[in-house]
């Protein structure tokens, strides 16, 4: 796009860059199954994102801004989800052996768990309301159009650093991999690190 200034890239990456639950299951993914699953849960955490995107640019981001019952009820969902997969991750034995971490998650269930981290997240959408138009003026001749390229850019920014995040992730694996103490803190730092973002999503405000 012509139009994307250095400003937007800059926040962007800063926005993208910094951990958050993809982030953290896409280094969870690198780290258990290698490069391949790790680069499809980066996928599946980007395409989380597109609902977010057309819901905010359709303009009901406001009423889900507005409505308490409406943002409540999405943000239990995604804290339940959270939940689960904090249990998941504590209670997995898989990944604790060579042997056993070669076998490897069905594509479909990656993809699933990805979209749904980001999908069950309401403040995305709010973000997204309030993070596009500082970037498009009133007086745009396209605004949706150039709303959704600027999410297109975002996207494709979330996928190349994931993705990124993932492969490094799975170059190291192979140092703590046959360390069974070393993989069991690690999938123990990443329950709780999943427990906290589903109670600071608990707990947040509107």
């Amino acid at each position: 796009m012509k139009e994307v200034s250095a400003e937007f890239l800059l926040t962007t990456f800063i926005i993208v860059a910094t951990p958050g639950t993809g982030v953290l299951y896409t280094l969870s993914a690198g780290l258990s199954h290698g490069t391949r699953v790790s680069a499809i849960a980066a996928l599946a955490c980007t395409l989380g994102i597109v609902p977010h995107v057309l819901v905010a640019i359709s303009g009901l981001a406001t009423v889900l801004s507005a409505s308490a019952p409406a943002f409540e009820a999405i943000k239990y969902l995604g804290v339940g989800y959270l939940l689960y997969l904090a249990w998941t991750t504590w209670t997995d034995r898989r990944t604790l052996t060579v042997e056993q971490s070669h076998t490897r998650p069905a594509a479909g269930r990656i993809i699933l768990s990805g979209i749904l981290i980001n999908v069950l997240n309401p403040k995305l959408t709010i973000f997204f309301f309030a993070f596009l138009p500082q970037f498009v003026t009133a007086s745009h001749p396209d605004a949706v159009s150039r709303m959704l390229g600027l999410s297109a850019v975002f996207m494709l920014m979330t996928l190349v650093v994931f993705a990124a995040y993932g492969a490094f992730a799975a170059r190291v694996r192979r140092h703590v991999i046959g360390r069974p103490t070393v993989m069991r803190w690690i999938r123990r730092t990443f329950a709780a690190t999943f427990l906290a973002l589903g109670v600071r999503l608990a707990l947040a405000e509107r």
